[in-house]
């Protein structure tokens, strides 16, 4: 009322001219709703205004604006500021920012200081429900969730906010949004404080109902247990004029108030007082005459409803004009849009001892082609806070949850037989080691904050496994965990009563099978493998023709092609294969046999170098068998097939198609590098199904008997299981991708990794060549040269005859007719040389005539015995000569 009636002076002693006067008829509701139906009622239509101004609270509002509406009345408020206000009727007008205009702000708060879960605290009326769904989408906004509502009733008993506070003490989340009317938020900060919650740690944001009354607040108690506390409150600009009419309430509120201290500013419902009875003035300046004023509604004659009254004539014509008013006021520009006080900016208060300081200024973010740009702003001045002090008087950021509500160190619960000791190893439980436990723990010490754990393995009381990995993770659906780590994969099941961190290893299901090696090379016939049938064929059938070719083209002309018919038969196949190897010294005379030489042997080369390449492949690379390529033939034959006992692989095997009864389980990797090795028909397991990582470090420890087969199944990676909402997993998940950003995680992986490979790489065992391999070529070989020196050997002793029978007839002794048979078969053969051309040969090349051969040398072997070692020499060197001349 103080600030209403300064506003009244003042207009007026400014506006002398004006011809109209503003009179008030004041009411005191006393907080009731009931109260203010009756005053408003009253002012209708006992007093026929034209305006109404001040419904208190929302709850008040509501029934006074449908008696306006009805009266054609404007009803103006500057402190109803609930949003579910809007739009009920034409005549209601909102002098005051919505309570929907500050969520932002808060919102900012929040994302500012990286706190994502809320526990929202507000009373159950028309004023505390009505921001509510407008809070929850702006921390959705900013990925805040609310993991609690605390509906406190406006009539409360101090019983029921302690109970209240207490069970929101025993909950992790430590940012507490309240949204209450100043009596109620005063009760409720006193208890807190009572319940020591006010203390480092806890976080109190409050919105701008209770920022604009702090200075309202009578009880320095209630000051005392708001230290640190975090609020929003509309931006007043500081002015001159602001100041100088400070001064002037402040001695009218003297005046109506004695013996009360005034308070240092006037509160933001005080300013927005003074600013709507401005207005109004302003507005009914423009209407200017008042008479007549109401109609008399004709029906209220005769009805006993109370709530009926007359129609104002005043009220259409003064509305539009209070909606087209626009001055500059004490709280800042005075507009309205739509019946509402459009906001500007909001100041960040901290409470700090008996005031409150300024530590930002929040400015609503203007629409941006760039979404990502505003995605990474705050809107505050500067995108900077100044230094807030925290509840206990704490300068350090509080991270707006606790770890562990008891204060007792997290217990993290391992498997106790994960899927090799290498990734989780709980042999020593009190010393538990592996890849997945360093991973877990240079996490952890990535976080901005410290936290205790410790390990626990999931055993039963004697020791062994007390369950699968399902089992595991719903441990920490029944709190017996605060974490589970190891090698958990993430899957739609586990998730239902888990939250997972981001993958800490890559996911994915793959099998794996015995390498079975090609053994073809050892066949008998190998050596046809690197040409196709086909290819021998016309090989054979060329090489023919080749020969055939030449032997017409040069049979004319080259004495070398022409004699008995045998020979020719002989060329046609000797000079083509002798050109394979470059040792024909037939010479050549015709123009058009020697294109056809040099052609074939370009053919030969190409074809020789084809030959030679491909069967050194065939040699030097180890060819792995082809084995079933799809998991449909392995359930058609009716393989067995394994996987890890436990795991989620098994559920997966089943989805795939195999039947239960066809699916084996194991718990060490010893287990399946045996059920491997015997094979599926000899009571082990075809192919092994497990998630990437198991096969990469299986495959490591047994690298030249096992080998992937086939693409990798999809499937989520490793993870890290939390309880539901927890706030830890989005701080862990940031901390794995700092980790991974750093090489961290490759480091600490690299580090195992290599522990893991003692046995070297993957490297396909090689393949010796067996006997059996050239069975058939030496066979061929030794067959036909065999023949050759039977044939020859036949004709040799048959054309011998008389001097073989001499020799064996005589009385030598053995020795002595081994050397003369050696001998006799050491010389030429002359009838082996045509005349003609041994004629040739000895014209060309001439020779003692001791070194001819003369036909009676076949005596020469019975005196062979009786010549000197010299002679024998001599003997020899002749012979040596005449081969070379021949």
């Amino acid at each position: 009322m103080t600030s209403l009636s300064l506003a009244l002076s003042d207009f007026y002693s400014v506006h002398r001219k004006y011809s109209t006067r503003i009179v008030l008829h004041p009411r005191d509701s006393r907080r009731q709703v009931t109260t203010a139906a009756a005053d408003a009622l009253n002012l209708l239509k006992d007093v026929q205004v034209d305006a109404i101004i001040g419904p208190q609270t929302s709850a008040q509002a509501n029934f006074v604006i449908g008696l306006g509406g009805a009266a054609k009345v404007p009803v103006i408020s500057f402190t109803a500021t609930s949003p579910s206000l809007r739009p009920q009727t034409p005549y209601f007008v909102q002098a005051a920012i919505n309570d929907a205009a500050q969520v932002d702000a808060i919102a900012a708060i929040v994302k500012y200081f990286h706190w994502y879960r809320i526990i929202f605290v507000y009373e159950d009326s028309d004023y505390g429900n009505g921001i509510i769904p407008y809070l929850s989408n702006a921390f959705q906004e900013v990925n805040a969730r609310v993991s609690y509502r605390s509906v406190i009733p406006v009539s409360a008993n101090d019983d029921l906010i302690i109970e209240e506070l207490h069970k929101m003490k025993k909950m992790q989340t430590r940012v507490f949004v309240v949204h209450t009317t100043t009596p109620l938020a005063s009760r409720i900060f006193l208890k807190a404080k009572e319940a020591e919650m006010m203390s480092e740690g806890y976080v109190w944001i409050v919105t701008s109902g209770l920022m604009n009354l702090f200075y309202s607040l009578e009880d320095p108690r209630i000051v005392e247990s708001m230290q640190g506390v975090v609020g929003v409150k509309p931006f007043v600009p500081r002015s001159g004029k602001l100041k100088s009419t400070t001064t002037r309430w402040q001695n009218k509120f003297a005046e109506i108030n004695p013996g009360i201290t005034p308070p240092p500013e006037i509160n933001l419902f005080g300013l927005w007082a003074y600013d709507t009875l401005s207005a109004l003035a302003i507005a009914a300046e423009k209407v200017r005459f008042r008479e007549p004023t109401y109609l008399q509604n004709t029906t209220a004659l005769n009805s006993t409803n109370i709530f009926t009254t007359g129609t104002s004539q005043t009220g259409p014509k003064l509305l539009p004009e209070i909606f087209g008013t626009k001055f500059e006021g004490l709280a800042g520009n005075f507009e309205l849009v739509n019946g509402q006080l459009q906001p500007s900016s909001f100041q960040i208060l901290n409470v700090h001892k008996k005031k409150l300081r300024q530590v930002g200024k929040w400015t609503p973010l203007l629409p941006s082609s760039s979404s990502q740009r505003n995605a990474n702003m705050t809107g505050f001045l500067g995108e900077e806070l100044d230094q807030i002090t925290w509840p206990g008087k704490s300068r350090n950021i509080p991270k707006g949850w606790e770890v562990s509500v008891s204060g007792e160190k997290l217990k993290v619960g391992v498997p106790a037989v994960a899927g090799f000791p290498e990734f989780v190893n709980t042999t020593n439980a009190t010393n538990i080691t592996g890849l997945y436990i360093d991973l877990f723990k240079s996490v952890m010490a990535a976080l901005p904050y410290a936290v205790e754990y410790e390990f626990a393995r999931f055993v039963k009381p004697d020791g062994s496994s007390a369950g699968s990995y399902d089992d595991l993770s719903q441990q920490v659906l029944y709190g017996e965990y605060a974490i589970v780590i190891g090698d958990i994969t993430i899957t739609a099941n586990r998730s239902e009563y888990v939250d997972f961190s981001i993958p800490i290893e890559h996911g994915g299901v793959t099998r794996t099978q015995k390498i079975q090696y090609d053994d073809k090379i050892n066949s008998e016939l190998f050596f046809l493998k690197p040409l196709e049938k086909e290819l021998w064929l016309t090989a054979i059938a060329l090489f023919i023709f080749t020969g055939l070719a030449l032997w017409i083209l040069e049979h004319r002309v080259n004495k070398a092609f022409r004699g008995p018919a045998s020979e020719h038969v002989g060329l046609i196949f000797y000079i083509p294969f002798m050109s394979l190897v470059f040792a024909n010294r037939e010479r050549i005379v015709s123009n058009l046999a020697r294109i056809v030489i040099v052609v074939w042997i370009f053919i030969v080369l190409i074809l020789n170098s084809t030959f030679t390449a491909s069967l050194s492949a065939e040699f030097t690379t180890a060819k792995l068998e082809k084995d079933h390529t799809d998991v449909s033939e392995l359930i058609r034959n009716n393989d067995y097939v394994g996987c890890r006992n436990g795991s989620f692989v098994y559920e997966l095997l089943k989805d795939l198609g195999f039947n239960e009864s066809y699916i084996r389980v194991y718990k060490q990797p010893e287990e399946l590098d045996e059920a491997l090795s015997k094979g599926s028909e000899k009571g082990g397991i075809k192919a092994m199904f497990s998630p990437t990582p198991y096969t990469n470090l299986f495959l490591s420890k047994y690298p030249k008997k096992y080998m992937k087969i086939g693409s990798p199944y999809l499937s989520e990676g490793f993870a890290f299981a939390f309880p539901k909402g927890s706030p830890l997993v989005a701080d862990v998940s940031r901390a794995i991708i700092k980790l991974t950003d750093n090489h961290t995680i490759s480091a600490i992986k690299a580090n195992w990794t290599s522990q893991f490979n003692d046995n070297g790489p993957f490297e396909p065992s090689s393949t010796s060549i067996s006997l059996r391999s050239f069975t058939v070529l030496f066979a061929i070989t030794g067959g036909v040269t065999g023949v050759c020196l039977v044939v020859f050997l036949v004709s040799y002793l048959y054309k011998n005859r008389d001097f073989v029978q001499r020799i064996s007839s005589s009385e030598m002794i053995t020795w002595s007719k081994l050397r003369a048979m050696s001998r006799h078969f050491d010389q030429r053969d002359p009838n082996s040389f045509r005349s003609g051309e041994y004629a040739s040969s000895r014209h060309q090349n001439p020779v003692p005539a001791e070194e001819i051969p003369s036909e009676n040398e076949d005596n020469a072997g019975l005196n062979s015995d009786h010549k000197t070692e010299e002679d024998a020499h001599g003997s020899s060197s002749v012979q040596v000569e005449s081969s070379r001349v021949v």
